[in-house]
């Protein structure tokens, strides 16, 4: 019987708070998760291990990465000297990274919108998912919408970019000014939504 050997990669993203953890295997086949504490990670096995760690304020979990935030004043040796023990605990044990249920899936009411809106959401939603999602994964973190609703498009920063001191310039610079590009008259701002 032949052990897969799991690699990690650590990375540093645009928040100083944050490290990215890359592995060399799919952890999270579909979407994202983050966890904002430890009682919210119940139904995560990986991140309610990662919690146990002292110093720990956020886990995301990507598709084959996890993001950890730290409290300000933690240094990043405190959690890394017993992450790793954490990690392969996780992996030895089999289990999923995400317990996902229905209610996780976050999805717009497009119920009192006209056509034309919610032709625009799809619009939205495809930029997002073809050119702003791989960019923020990059930089451990996720972009998921949130809402649309008077030419303005409400989004959730996820992982590393939330909190992310360059998270305003990414939405106005980048995501903001893509929209306007792609789909002129129908976007004016977008908008992040905190929590």
């Amino acid at each position: 019987m032949t052990e897969t050997v799991i690699s990690i990669k650590t990375e540093k993203t645009p928040n100083p708070n944050t490290l990215k953890y890359n592995f060399n295997r799919v952890i999270l086949p579909t979407g994202s998760a983050e966890f904002l504490n430890e009682k919210s990670a119940k139904l995560s096995p990986l991140a309610a291990r990662v919690f146990q760690i002292e110093g720990v304020e956020r886990v995301f979990i990507g598709t084959d990465f996890i993001a950890i935030s730290k409290l300000e004043g933690v240094e990043w040796s405190q959690i890394n000297q017993y992450l790793a023990p954490k990690l392969e605990d996780f992996f030895e044990s089999g289990e999923q990274a995400v317990a996902m249920t229905d209610d996780m899936q976050e999805s717009i009411n497009l119920d009192d919108m006209s056509d034309e809106e919610k032709e625009t959401v799809k619009e939205i939603q495809k930029i997002i998912d073809e050119k702003v999602k791989p960019a923020v994964a990059q930089d451990g973190g996720d972009i998921v919408l949130a809402g649309y609703k008077n030419k303005i498009v409400y989004v959730k920063m996820l992982g590393a970019c939330s909190g992310c001191p360059s998270a305003g310039a990414t939405l106005k610079d980048g995501v903001e000014n893509m929209m306007k590009y792609y789909l002129q008259d129908k976007v004016e701002q977008v908008v992040e939504l905190k929590g």
